[in-house]
């Protein structure tokens, strides 16, 4: 256990009293002549950059594993409909049948307050009106890992964190994105203006993104971030979503194009945790609603994210999600993870996702800088490239394939008929529902296997159609038809900051439990 700073600070402070008594020249008694003063640390902005490293790390706690499985690994992760757990954890009672593990789901919270929004409070304190730059960069950390904490909770400490009052407050979840936005105003303006001036970066050895420093890079990612959190409000806020959208694509460095865009952590040190928990723990493994989607288009994309069965050599087999698991042994030897994963190389944001964004912005009527079927085209495309597989052409014409039905060849009980029923071919007769579908559909392909973003996406639109669970163990508090819908408030904050939680569950508009609908996740017609 870590010991509390102010009572380790006041036992040496003792210790030294008792050694020499009290002194005029207590600072220079206990200043290392060769070590590194205060003054010599700022000239290379140690103290500011050595705050970004657990940014990077914790926006997706990449270790311990074991954090990362609790973080997102058995929440979103299964809730997107990207994988499932062949493991009965708590008895098979537990996030996969919707009865929420409230010990599971605080690692959420209670990684991201002390790594990312801490740590970019630190550095704001020590850059802002000095180092803008650095404020700048961190702002856009601060928005990608906090944006991920109010769309799983809803309300959340966001513009009173630092204070020192006893009751500390949360924000709802309309404020939050609006001072995302105007964080994100904040960062593009700042970075933009050094690009013009031709300013070098003071950020290269610093930035564990694959971006190296690059100010013009960091501005096309909040701007494509930008992007990803218009369309999220789309519903609720129209005018503010397409103003926001079209702000991002009108910027004069735009948003991601090309692969070499994306946005990843390149950690020097530790690999995509879910190789390790589908490899070595074997906790992990394709969903059924991969194996059929996928399955049914025969995406080539398939064989990068997942491996073929051991138990079926040859074939790629899912594990339905909400099922009754008697033991791990009966589905451990489905699809585990592919080559996609077993990298370090953690990809947070796809050039894909910005152009299926951007499509679904032309689907509504928004200037995308291009039509709806273009875009979409361009995202299958880009998604292709990004996993060195060919036959995007063909893929993209195929209008006849569509999901196929779910077999499961241990159980029966758990097969199912296809539930998304759109082909990949675009269709210009169709109507914007159905186009929508597609362009979600394989937006959600795309983003594998970034669980978070392709919840939200779930939540927002319905799409792709996923198969229901078959076991709802949250005692009538969230439907099986539609779902998880946030996570209930963590019991650390319940324990510590009981008022702040209060405040929070005023401005959720619903009962602290899964099935409370988040402000953007209204149930009404997408279109």
């Amino acid at each position: 256990m870590k010991l509390n700073n102010k009572i380790t600070k006041a036992a040496i402070c003792m210790s030294l009293l008792a050694a020499v008594g009290c002194t005029s020249n207590f600072e220079e008694i206990n200043t290392n002549p060769y070590g590194i003063t205060p003054e010599l640390r700022e000239q290379d902005f140690n103290h500011i950059k050595g705050d970004f490293s657990p940014m990077f790390n914790n926006i997706q706690v990449l270790t311990p594993e074991w954090v990362y499985q609790l973080q997102q690994g058995l929440n979103c992760d299964i809730w997107s409909g990207y994988m499932a757990t062949p493991t009965g954890f708590a008895g098979g009672i537990n996030n996969t049948t919707y009865s929420l593990v409230d010990g599971w789901n605080g690692f959420i919270w209670d990684y991201a307050y002390p790594n990312v929004m801490f740590n970019a409070y630190d550095i704001a304190n020590k850059s802002k009106g000095k180092y803008d730059q650095f404020y700048a960069l961190s702002l856009i950390l601060k928005v990608e890992g906090m944006h991920r904490m109010t769309d799983t909770f809803g309300p959340i400490i966001y513009s009173q964190f630092g204070t020192s009052d006893a009751t500390i407050g949360y924000d709802s979840q309309e404020e939050v994105y609006n001072q995302m936005f105007s964080e994100l105003d904040i960062a593009v303006a700042e970075l933009t203006k050094r690009v013009d001036a031709g300013e070098a970066s003071t950020f290269v050895t610093t930035d564990l993104s694959a971006y190296k420093g690059d100010y013009k890079a960091w501005v096309k990612f909040a701007n494509t971030l930008r992007l990803r959190l218009a369309m999220r409000i789309v519903k609720v806020k129209p005018a503010l979503a397409k103003t926001e959208a079209e702000k991002a694509i009108a910027h004069k460095f735009g948003v991601f194009t090309t692969n070499a865009d994306l946005f990843k952590v390149v950690s020097p040190v530790y690999t995509n945790p879910i190789a390790t928990i589908s490899d070595s723990w074997l906790d992990i493994r394709m969903s059924a609603d991969m194996e059929s989607i996928m399955g049914g288009y025969e995406d080539p994309r398939l064989a990068t994210y997942f491996d073929t069965s051991t138990q079926f050599p040859g074939q790629f087999k899912g594990v339905r999600t909400g099922i009754d698991i008697a033991a791990k042994s009966d589905h451990q030897d489905f699809s585990g993870v592919g080559s996609v994963v077993r990298s370090k190389e953690i990809v947070l944001m796809t050039t894909a996702e910005a152009y299926f964004l951007r499509a679904e912005g032309a689907l509504r009527g928004w200037n995308m800088g291009g039509d709806a079927e273009s875009l979409y085209k361009a995202g299958i495309q880009a998604s292709f490239d990004q996993r060195g597989v060919s036959g995007a052409a063909a893929y993209m014409a195929d209008n006849t394939k569509t999901a196929k039905a779910y077999v499961d060849p241990n159980f029966p009980v758990n097969n199912s008929a296809p539930v998304n029923n759109v082909t990949v071919a675009w269709d210009a007769a169709a109507t914007n529902e159905v186009k929508l579908q597609k362009i979600i559909t394989q937006k959600w392909i795309a983003g594998f296997p970034e669980g978070q973003e392709a919840w939200s996406d779930y939540r927002r639109t319905g799409y792709p159609k996923l198969f229901p669970v078959l076991k709802n163990y949250s005692g009538n508090t969230i439907t099986t038809e539609f779902g998880v819908r946030r996570i209930n408030f963590v019991q650390s904050e319940k324990a510590a900051n009981a008022g702040g939680v209060a405040t929070g569950l005023a401005k959720l508009n619903g009962p602290d439990t899964g099935g409370t609908r988040l402000w953007w996740d209204v149930d009404a017609p997408n279109f």
